[in-house]
């Protein structure tokens, strides 16, 4: 199964794309960042990131798509920002599939740790550790979306609970 992970951002949206082999065993396929430019209006990169995601799904052709549940930072300007470009990546992604999912930071700390507050640092060593990779993931982003798409591949076989359908 081929899964891919998403971390929303308007200027960085994070991928990973992994396969879930029968074993149970994943195994990074590709992973990094779709940018928007900065000096766009909002329409200009929301259109942006709906074109990358685009081109992901047209690439892999993922079976499952997880997607990091947004959460509230101090900057509310932040976080409106980061809800557009959330809405435009669901809206891309359920178009292609019914088969997408949605993990709270906390739910993806959990799943891949064992521990719902580790910190960034352990995030990317265990990413780093589980998908056999030769170095640590970069930028944070893109382990971020690797996160995902392993709590997706770890929990999936609860698919109700986190469908977003």
């Amino acid at each position: 199964m081929i899964i891919l992970g998403i971390d929303p951002g308007l200027g960085t949206m994070g991928y990973g794309v992994i396969e879930k082999r029968r074993d149970d065993s994943c195994v990074a396929l590709d992973y990094g960042c779709v940018y928007t430019t900065q000096d766009e209006t909002l329409p200009v990169r929301l259109a942006q990131l709906e074109d990358g995601v685009n081109k992901l799904l047209a690439k892999y052709k993922p079976d499952e798509i997880s997607v990091e549940e947004l959460f509230f930072s101090k900057n509310i300007t932040t976080g409106i920002a980061v809800a557009h470009a959330r809405g435009v990546i669901l809206l891309t992604c359920i178009k292609y599939t019914s088969k997408l999912y949605e993990y709270t930071p906390n739910q993806v700390k959990q799943a891949v740790t064992g521990y719902g507050r580790a910190d960034k640092v352990q995030m990317m060593h265990v990413v780093t550790t589980m998908l056999h990779l030769d170095k640590i993931p970069r930028p944070d982003d893109a382990a971020d979306a690797l996160a995902i798409a392993l709590c997706h591949a770890f929990t999936s076989r609860f698919g109700r609970l986190f469908n977003i359908q």
